[in-house]
């Protein structure tokens, strides 16, 4: 129950008893922020010593000591290792899949050069799947996918699909455009990011190599190049 402060209001005729209960609810959405704010913290630290140490080796004490909070509170956002586990897995696909979405976007039906949209895309995506946060996903996930196969169907419901439908949702509305030759879309979402993360994946060798930025545009323009000899659409010979 709120508290009075005693206060009335008599301006409608009747008595209104003022309330602080206002500032109660504003000290309770503090708390409730600062929360959420240590449960973020424990997934970063979480991920990263996962990540570096394997699950096995990794001790709750270590993530805790990183997170900059108590091992009791690691507990208590998370009852167990494995919850942590599966819990900072989907945080950092949930974060990939933010990022590559907002890249996915810029892929439109507008514009002069599809050509060149393309290209601008495909070097976005190839930054993205070259972030140390990713290749460190992709890393955790080979290492642990044995004892933990469920992992897989986190990565790829939270970020692998929903990334594909976006281009392929992409595809679609360039085919409709006339810009794209007619096809399966989910198949051409799956071809571009097939020619553009393929030789990356080679070339970096697990993110153990740094792949410079003339090599990435590179990589993209040749993807280009093959994913429009095979979805461009024919123009009619002239004269």
């Amino acid at each position: 129950m709120a508290r009075l402060t005693g206060l009335v209001d008599w301006s409608k005729g009747y008595a209104v008893a003022v309330s602080d209960a206002q500032p109660v609810t504003r000290r309770t959405g503090g708390v409730a922020r600062g929360r959420i704010d240590k449960r973020q913290k424990i997934l970063d630290a979480a991920f990263a010593v996962f990540a570096r140490e394997g699950y096995a080796q990794a001790g709750v004490d270590a993530i805790a000591a990183e997170a900059g909070v108590a091992k009791a509170t690691v507990y208590n956002h998370f009852h167990d290792k494995e919850t942590l586990l599966r819990a900072a897995i989907a945080a950092s696909a949930d974060q990939a899949l933010t990022e590559n979405l907002a890249v996915v976007e810029q892929l439109t039906e507008r514009g002069e050069s599809l050509r060149a949209t393309l290209e601008t895309v495909g070097i976005r995506l190839i930054q993205c799947y070259c972030r140390e946060q990713s290749w460190a996903l992709r890393r955790l996930l080979a290492a642990e996918i044995t004892q933990f196969p469920d992992l897989l169907e986190i990565v790829q419901g939270r970020a692998t699909e929903r990334i594909t439908e976006a281009l392929a949702d992409r595809m679609a509305r360039l085919m409709i455009a006339g810009r794209l030759r007619a096809g399966d879309p989910r198949v051409a979402a799956e071809q571009f990011l097939a020619l553009l993360t393929g030789p990356v994946e080679i070339r970096a060798r697990l993110g153990t190599r740094q792949i410079p930025e003339s090599e990435r545009r590179d990589v993209a323009r040749a993807a280009v190049d093959t994913f429009l000899q095979a979805y461009a659409v024919e123009r009619p010979a002239s004269g």
